[in-house]
């Protein structure tokens, strides 16, 4: 009898034990309650700039406690992009969402995992306008002009140079359909909304830096290319002269469209910056194309700001369809530099101008009905 009293006392004792042994492991395990310290920006070189407001699209760090139970978070109601590796106990690594809130709290509520919740006061700066791009920046009056960027919030309005407004075809997330006013010139757009007004990267129209034009044709080749007085079929002028290749070009056949060394392109070949053959990396080449027949075969190879030809060395390959329209090509200085050097060009400056060449050469049969126009070497932002 007594034994089994001794033994009824220590499994309760045991018992006891382990219940106060669980009791003091899940207070260790069960973590406290989530609390937020501060907010700052994510560069490493600012960590100690804290913030209470941040732009649309920009990341943040939010410090404090007990935050490994984050499960979603939102921005005046709108959902953020929450990815749990960038989730910890004591940060959470989160980018404000883009969107338009349709009521704006001045604040984000944190939900966690247990059905809690954390509210913080913070505020959302709605961006102005980003305007970065245009299908074609040469386009006529009254013509429609499709502009790129970021940002656009209706209501707005977009100014041409000559503080002249365009009439709004379309607006999407990204992209402004506008019709080009009576009398607008060269220079920077303008898209304003509620939240501000964000000008242009590029110049619309740019007649900055041109080393072929055809207005007049100088060079050695082709003189007959050049498209002054438009027939029927072919493309409107968007300025001035422009040059149009319409015949089948067989493989590997030699077809100089344009340009020359510089003694015998004139002084437009000395149009190219000092700073662009020295700092390529903030110049592009920038021409105006219409390929009434898509380029989907053979080779156009560019020689740009060399002071001796260099035939094969940069060369821009197919495809590229504009389906019958203008636009304007955007390529990299650096990599034509690049391209130049690694074929054993010597790049340098040259106060007697540069050769200035287009030129069609390469593998396979391309039946050719191309347009060019305005090729220059102009700064990557404006």
């Amino acid at each position: 009898m007594m034994k089994n009293k001794f033994r009824y006392i220590y499994l309760t004792l045991m018992t006891l034990a382990l219940v106060m042994l669980y009791n003091a492991c899940s207070d260790d395990d069960t973590p406290g309650t989530p609390s937020i310290d501060y907010v700052r920006i994510t560069d490493p070189d600012s960590a100690d700039s804290l913030i209470v407001s941040a732009g649309q699209g920009q990341l943040i760090a939010i410090m404090g406690e007990n935050l490994g139970g984050a499960i979603s978070i939102e921005f005046n109601n709108i959902e953020a992009s929450l990815s749990i590796p960038y989730v910890t106990n004591s940060s959470i690594l989160v980018r404000v969402p883009t969107d338009i809130p349709e009521e704006v709290t001045n604040q984000f509520v944190i939900f966690f995992n247990d059905g809690y919740t954390l509210t913080h006061d913070f505020t959302v700066a709605i961006n102005k306008p980003s305007v970065t791009s245009m299908d074609c920046e040469y386009v006529n009056d009254g013509g429609v002009a499709v502009i790129h960027g970021n940002y656009f919030y209706e209501p707005i309005s977009v100014i041409f140079p000559g503080d002249l407004e365009g009439e709004i075809v379309s607006v999407e997330d990204e992209t402004i359909e506008v019709i080009v006013p009576e009398g607008a010139t060269e220079g920077q757009i303008s898209v304003k909304s509620t939240y501000g007004t964000g000008s242009s990267t590029f110049m619309f129209r740019d007649n900055r830096n041109i080393v072929i034009s055809s207005d007049p044709f100088t060079g050695w080749w082709n003189a007959d290319y050049v498209v002054s007085n438009p027939g029927e079929d072919d493309p409107e002028l968007i300025n001035g002269n422009y040059i149009r290749v319409n015949k089948t070009i067989g493989s590997w056949s030699w077809v100089e469209v344009a340009g020359g060394p510089a003694s015998a392109m004139g002084d437009i070949s000395k149009n190219i910056p000092d700073e662009a053959i020295l700092q390529p990396g903030l110049y592009s080449l920038k021409f105006e194309v219409n390929t009434l027949l898509p380029y989907d075969n053979n080779m156009i190879k560019f020689n740009f700001g060399l002071t001796s030809e260099n035939n094969d060395a940069y060369q821009w390959a197919p495809p590229y369809d504009t389906e019958g329209e203008w636009k304007t090509v955007t390529i990299p200085f650096d990599e034509m530099i690049t391209s130049y050097e690694d074929a054993g060009s010597v790049i340098e400056v040259s106060e007697e101008g540069y050769w200035c060449r287009v030129l069609i050469h390469g593998s396979g049969e391309l039946d050719c009905d191309i347009a060019f126009d305005n090729f220059r070497i102009v700064p990557n932002k404006y």
